[in-house]
C-alpha cells in the first residue's frame, strides 16, 4: 500500500484499488478551494494508472464532508470578479475531474454529506451510506446557488421535485430518506459500511477492465443530450474480438476464475 498527499486529499493505493480520502477532520472535511483543486490532481493521477480498477472516495474522522469551507465565502464577497471566477472554476473542475475518472467510483459515506460533499458523492458512480449518515443541499441557507452541473446530477438522481425540496429547504435528511429518493444507492449499518464497500469493490475488481471501462463510458455518454452512438456501438462490437472475451468464455467453460489481461487506455478501444 502507498499513500500520496495532494494537499488535504490523501490518495491511497492498495493493489488494484485506490481511495481518495478527504482529510480535514478538524473541519469535518469541509472542502476549500485548495481541496477542489486537489481533486483534479488526484483524479488525474488515478486516470494515468492502468493498474487501478476501482476507486473509493471517502472522508476521514467519521464524516464524508460537511460541505464548503464557509470562511472562504466571506472573502469572496469582497473579492473582484476575476478572483470569484477562479474560485468557481476550481469548484467546477474538481467535481468534473471526479466524474471523469475512467474507473468505477464508489462514495463511502459516513456522517455528514452536505453541500459540496453531495457534489462529490453525486460525481461518483455508486453511493453507499451508513445508516447514521446525514445529507443536505444547503446553498439557500448561504445566499448562493448550487452549480449547474451539480444540480443536473442531483435532478438525475432524485428527480426534479425532490431536488427542489432539497434546494428550497436546505434541510438535512437521514440516510433512509436519501435512499428512498435515490440520493444514495444503498444504506447499511455503520459497523458494516467498510465491509460492504470492500465486498462491492472486490466484485468490481474481479471483472474485465474492458467491460468496466466500456460500461462506464456508455452509461455516462447516454446521460448526455447527444451521445456519440457510433462510438458506443464500436465499444460494444469491439468486445467480440477482444482478449478478455476469449479468456472469459474459456474460463467459464473450464469452470475457473478468469484471468483478464486487457489494460485500460485513456479511452477504451476495442482490442485488435
Amino acid at each position: 500500500m502507498s499513500d500520496v498527499r495532494f494537499g488535504s486529499l490523501i490518495l491511497k493505493r492498495d493493489g488494484q484499488r485506490a481511495s481518495i480520502v478527504i482529510d480535514r477532520p478538524a473541519k469535518k472535511n469541509a472542502i476549500d478551494e485548495a481541496t477542489w483543486r486537489a481533486f483534479a490532481d488526484a483524479s488525474a493521477a488515478i486516470a494515468a494508472d492502468p493498474e487501478i480498477a476501482v476507486v473509493i472516495v471517502r472522508g476521514s474522522g467519521g464524516a464524508f464532508s460537511a460541505g464548503a469551507d464557509i470562511a472562504e465565502f466571506v472573502a469572496l464577497t469582497e473579492a473582484d470578479d476575476a478572483r470569484r471566477d477562479a474560485f468557481a472554476d476550481a469548484v467546477r473542475d474538481g467535481e468534473e475531474a471526479v466524474a471523469r475518472i475512467p474507473q468505477p467510483t464508489i462514495a463511502l459515506i459516513d456522517g455528514a454529506c452536505v453541500g459540496g460533499g453531495c457534489q462529490i458523492a453525486l460525481a461518483c458512480d455508486i453511493r453507499i451510506a451508513a445508516s447514521t449518515a446525514r445529507f443536505g443541499v444547503t446553498p439557500a441557507k448561504l445566499g448562493i446557488v448550487y452549480p449547474v452541473a451539480s444540480t443536473r446530477r442531483l435532478v438525475a438522481a432524485v428527480g426534479a421535485s425532490a431536488a427542489k425540496e432539497l434546494l428550497f429547504t436546505g434541510g438535512l435528511i437521514d440516510a433512509e430518506r436519501a435512499a428512498s429518493i435515490g440520493l444514495v444507492d444503498r444504506v447499511v449499518e455503520a459497523a458494516r459500511l467498510e465491509a460492504d464497500v470492500d465486498s462491492l469493490a472486490a466484485a468490481i475488481v474481479a471483472n474485465s477492465r474492458y467491460s468496466l471501462a466500456a460500461a462506464k463510458a456508455t452509461v455516462d455518454a447516454l446521460s448526455q443530450p447527444e451521445p456519440d452512438l457510433a462510438a458506443l456501438e464500436a465499444l460494444w462490437r469491439g468486445g467480440f474480438s477482444g482478449e478478455d472475451l476469449a479468456e472469459g468464455a474459456r474460463a467459464f467453460l473450464e469452470k475457473r476464475p478468469p484471468r483478464f489481461t486487457w489494460a485500460r487506455r485513456p479511452d477504451p478501444q476495442p482490442a485488435s
